[in-house]
């Protein structure tokens, strides 16, 4: 197996070393590849994983004229991808054209920001259409054919080889050209297109992109990267939702812009549904389809307030470019659809100024999106360090015959030390203000105990709100708190002054689902502890009820799949924060007394050794946290 060569080798693999796990994951992917199969790879922090896809995956692409997509929904990875295939282009001196895709209103230099993603289409579409976008016109010509400056960059780029989406975005703003339009010139030339999960999930964003690109899913190479996170993404694709909120904004549109009818139907609709919220005997009930549907049509045919919608919100967005009535129009059309694979759920909850709902279309099944491209594209690569039980995703993504394989964390066992801690719990029929306050007591003893920073992982929101006075009365250390809905720039400036104070030590106080539950690294010395406060399972609202139901007819198990698993999963995903490289050294701390159950102990990886100090195999956690700092 040649590890380095012309562009004929089998694997392209830049580096000196390549470690014996890095090896057998290559040679899996280049079976995958051969056998025009699904790989699902479980392959934690450290492997090497990204390198060991693409390594065997850019000859094989190269000699079979295929193209590869690499998917992730994390700018850092996209980085990550972009370094290792410079370093393959330079090492080997072969003929590697890649593009850094983000999304289109990403990318957008008109400033819109805070537009929703249906509205920002509509904008740039009619902006398009209108020749009214200086970026677009300054790219294509009438004739859809680039412009001279637009020919320049792309020539200039693809000689450059592989470049961040960043550096493409300043280079157009310079050139005053429209950076998407630009990326979509530089991925006709593409070996390798780096992108997010939807450009190839969402269909008719796949179907346009592929065609655009002169070719078809059956000649394409997929990796997703941090796997885990597709099928929910794919779930996501397929549902949405109504609002109050919303109706009341579209109303107050139709009224400003004198749209009668619009404003209407848009009456009948909160008509309709206040008289099923009338009804409710609890806070969430299922909705059947005709409820809605049915409801609206004593009042209109139901097409005609999806057409009408549509035509204010066309009105609407060529004076203020965002339009409720759109979002409306297009909820009606999708609540038509399908049952089977489907919840229809309505909400109804307190706000400041009355009773307010919410109205939602959710898919249950991944599959529905994700069966058809893992059975038309090439070869299928997903992967991740949290990617178990792979049967579970073999399933959820809908995969026949898959490969799975599941490697073990390549850093040095000795580094961590993994303890549980059953000393309290946040089950919820033993919440009470002597568990928050004991909940409180312990973490800060553990936070103390720990040298330099910590992070403190909670189930909710709400669940840390009851427990951080006890935190902040007894904890010694600065603490800092991650906020519900940070900006990007405010979770940036939290993390720079987290960092800071690795010398004298805090602790960064976060949710498990929230912004620094994944996808952040701090290596050497930055963090030594990571402290899981309970079992992030999701609260049983009739949502997760309809999804473990759902599991339970597809699969047969519908609580590991919807509850169980999913919960440590996040588990996982918030102790991993805590070994990102060879050299780091910490502890890592779960507590709470359902650990020491078997039913959740099992559930932890094999390599995942966990300690119980009171079961008498670890001895006192404060002396086993002691001894391990100072290497005895």
């Amino acid at each position: 197996m040649p590890l380095e060569g012309g562009s004929n080798a089998e694997i392209l693999f830049p580096f000196e070393h390549v470690r014996p796990i890095q090896k057998d994951m290559m040679e899996k992917v280049k079976e995958c590849l051969r056998d025009k199969k699904v790989l699902i790879a479980h392959a934690p922090t450290g492997l090497g994983k990204t390198i060991a896809a693409l390594a065997p995956a850019i000859p094989f692409a190269l000699k079979h004229n295929l193209r590869i997509f690499f998917l992730t929904s994390r700018h850092t990875q996209h980085h990550l991808c972009v370094e290792t295939l410079r370093s393959i282009k330079k090492k080997f001196g072969i003929e590697l054209n890649a593009v850094d895709l983000i999304g289109k209103q990403q990318m957008c230099l008109q400033g819109v920001d805070g537009l929703p993603s249906s509205d920002f289409l509509e904008f740039c579409k009619k902006s398009v259409a209108a020749r009214q976008c200086e970026y677009y016109e300054n790219t294509r010509q009438e004739n859809g054919k680039p412009t001279l400056a637009a020919e320049q960059l792309v020539s200039t780029f693809s000689a450059l080889g592989p470049r961040h989406s960043e550096e493409l975005i300043h280079s157009c703003k310079g050139a005053s050209l429209c950076p998407y339009y630009t990326a979509e010139l530089l991925s006709k030339k593409a070996n390798v297109i780096i992108g997010d999960y939807f450009h190839l999930l969402h269909p008719p964003i796949r179907e346009a992109f592929l065609k655009k690109l002169e070719t078809d899913i059956s000649r394409c190479i997929i990796i997703f990267d941090e796997a885990h996170n597709v099928p929910q993404r794919a779930r996501d694709l397929l549902s949405t939702s109504l609002s109050l909120f919303m109706v009341d904004r579209a109303l107050a549109e139709a009224g400003k812009f004198g749209w009668d009818k619009a404003a209407e139907m848009l009456s009948a609709i909160k008509t309709v549904v206040g008289e099923c919220i009338d009804g409710m005997e609890a806070g969430q009930e299922l909705l059947d389809k005709d409820a809605l549907s049915g409801g609206l049509e004593k009042y209109h045919p139901y097409e005609t307030y999806i057409e009408t919608l549509d035509e204010a919100a066309e009105d609407i967005r060529e004076r203020q470019r965002l339009s409720f009535c759109g979002s409306i129009a297009s909820f009606l059309g999708a609540w038509k659809g399908q049952d089977h694979g489907f919840s229809r759920i309505l909400q109804r909850f307190e706000a400041s100024n009355g009773v307010s709902w919410e109205l939602r279309y959710d898919c249950l099944d991944p599959t529905l999106v994700t069966k058809e491209i893992l059975g038309s594209a090439y070869a299928v690569i997903c992967m991740s360090g949290t990617l178990l039980p792979t049967e579970m995703y073999a399933d959820l993504l809908g995969c026949e015959s898959p490969i799975q394989v599941h490697y073990p964390s390549p850093f040095p066992k000795e580094n961590r030390l993994t303890l549980i801690i059953p000393e309290t719990t946040t089950k919820f029929l033993k919440r009470s203000r002597e568990e928050y306050e004991k909940i409180g007591k312990k973490a800060a003893q553990l936070i103390d105990i720990i040298p330099g920073n910590v992070l403190l992982f909670f189930p909710s929101y709400e669940l840390r709100s009851q427990v951080y006075p006890y935190l902040r009365e007894h904890a010694k250390k600065q603490l800092l708190i991650e906020k519900q809905g940070m900006t990007k720039q405010e979770k940036l400036a939290l993390l720079g002054d987290f960092k800071k104070l690795k010398s004298t030590g805090s602790a960064l106080v976060a949710v498990a689902s929230g912004s620094f539950g994944e996808g952040i690294d701090l290596p050497d010395d930055q963090l030594n502890g990571v402290i899981v406060v309970g079992v992030p399972l999701e609260k049983p609202t009739l949502m997760v009820k309809e999804l473990i139901e759902y599991y339970d007819f597809k699969f047969g198990k519908g609580l590991d799949y919807g509850y169980f698993l999913p919960a440590m999963i996040r588990v996982m995903q918030n102790a991993g924060r805590c070994i990102r490289s060879p050299t780091d050294r910490g502890v890592i701390v779960f507590l709470d007394e359902r650990y020491a159950d078997p039913r959740y102990r099992d559930l932890f990886p094999d390599d995942f050794i966990t300690e119980d100090p009171s079961g008498g195999n670890g001895g006192n956690w404060k002396q086993r946290i002691s001894e391990f700092f100072s290497g005895k």
